[in-house]
């Protein structure tokens, strides 16, 4: 006896869990699956030339490795481990695309890539992931969760295409996959850390970003940095008052000669900074259209759509020389950032910064509290909370107000996409359109589970 309501297509319940699982799926990060092709390419060796290389630097395969990310710059770094337990710099490559804007990962669909400390271990490494090959960076890790950040999946793997994750190449993520394989299970590192930021954290860039709302979140993040240039070894990384403090399990039992040391190097950057600002270093904020990539991969990635995806001839460039597989949104990774000045006629003049406003103690106030129609200077200084004896004030707080950013149908021509003009000139019309990242559907139980985060892996 067959029961009401289960007929061969299924129950419309059955139908809209179904489709309520591929939504979540497709909302979630990069939405990686795991792929059940008997695929050995997790097996793949290091590469000759970089097996050479670790060589001449006197690195072994089986040395522990330490990951760093840059979005701005859009380059990853390996470091390996050395006999004398300081890391030295491998080999730098580049990143094809990561998504959102500068900036931590807030929640969920954001399409935030994440900044910050992880930790990776080997169960994270997915070997059969859609995406060729891909690990999960950890996120969130014990800081973004003390800070209510939600999201999951969030990768390094392969591909263009990103919606939260580092997208490598093939042919980089397997050398990285490979790398990362053989020095986790050489028996000397049971997880290497991932270090992710949005730009190398100089003091021309934190000059540059100084009235961006994030600045206190990189100064903490710089903190990090700062231990890992000062002594070459891993930082331990503890959340401390929901912020992260380094080489203090405690909070508190800093090695004083270590402490000294990077010290000594935030002074001196604190110094550099207030001279670049005097001199006239001027305040401006990154605007992606979706995230960016390396430079290099932008004509490459508009080349690889017109051919493949248009069937029309790449307009005086050679035909593609290199698959990227499939590249999302790729007239935003040519397009590249629009730089923003944060001063000039109508805007607040910077103040040159000083050794109070890069405090450590420094937190971010939240843009929720300010007052309809108030500016975000005249508010941070109305409600700027009491604070202890000795604790510094927020300069950073002080973001000027952005100028909106103009319509579609009233933007000029030369500020128009790559993508845009090239069809444009093309004859063709359709223009691609930017729309606001859909709600995220709630997962599943059965997403919630560790085996199946693995499997997705994104």
């Amino acid at each position: 006896m067959r029961r009401a309501g289960s007929g061969k297509r299924g129950s419309p319940m059955v139908k809209r869990l179904v489709l309520a699982a591929g939504l979540a799926l497709a909302l979630s990060a990069c939405g990686d699956q795991q792929f059940s092709g008997g695929s050995t390419r997790h097996l793949a060796p290091i590469p000759a030339a970089t097996m050479a290389l670790m060589s001449a630097k006197g690195m072994s395969k089986d040395d522990p490795i330490l990951i760093r990310a840059y979005k701005k710059e859009s380059e990853l770094e390996v470091w390996k481990r050395g006999r004398d337990g300081r890391y030295a710099h491998l080999k730098t490559y580049p990143i094809c695309r990561w998504s959102g804007q500068l900036g931590p990962k807030v929640r969920e669909g954001d399409r935030q890539a994440p900044e910050g400390f992880y930790q990776v271990t080997p169960a994270q490494l997915n070997p059969n992931s859609s995406f060729y090959l891909s690990f999960d960076t950890g996120f969130p890790n014990s800081y973004d969760r003390a800070n209510g950040r939600t999201g999951s999946h969030l990768m390094v793997h392969g591909s263009c295409s990103s919606r939260g994750c580092f997208a490598m190449t093939d042919e980089a993520i397997a050398e990285i996959y490979a790398v990362a394989r053989e020095a986790l299970s050489g028996g000397g590192q049971r997880s290497f850390q991932f270090q992710s930021y949005p730009f190398r954290m100089t003091a021309q860039n934190l000059a540059k970003h100084r009235y961006d709302p994030n600045i206190a979140f990189w100064r903490n993040l710089k903190e990090g940095a700062d231990h890992f240039e000062v002594t070459k070894t891993e930082p331990q990384v503890a959340v401390c008052g929901r912020r992260y403090a380094f080489n203090a399990p405690n909070c508190t039992d800093a090695d004083p000669a270590t402490a000294q040391a990077v010290a000594r190097k935030q002074a001196e950057d604190e110094q550099t900074i207030a001279e670049l600002v005097s001199k006239g270093q001027p305040a401006v904020k990154l605007v992606y259209e979706d995230g960016g990539g390396h430079p290099s991969f932008g004509q490459v990635a508009m080349a690889q759509t017109v051919d493949e995806g248009n069937g029309f001839p790449v307009l005086g460039a050679a035909p593609t020389a290199r698959n990227l597989g499939d590249v999302s949104r790729p007239e935003a990774l040519a397009m590249g950032p629009r730089e923003i000045p944060l001063e000039g006629p109508g805007r607040p003049k910077a103040e040159a910064p000083t050794a109070l406003a890069f405090a450590p103690n420094a937190t971010p106030r939240s843009e929720a509290a300010r007052p309809a129609g108030a500016s975000a200077r005249s508010t941070a200084v109305a409600t700027a909370p009491a604070r202890q004896a000795g604790t510094a004030r927020v300069a950073s707080a002080e973001e000027p107000t952005l100028p909106p950013v103009p319509p579609a149908a009233t933007t000029p021509e030369s500020s128009r996409s790559v993508y845009q003009r090239m069809m444009s000139f093309i004859g063709r019309v359709d223009e691609p359109q930017t729309t606001a990242a859909p709600a995220v559907a709630a997962p599943l139980p059965s997403q919630r589970s560790d085996a199946a985060a693995r499997a997705r892996a994104n």
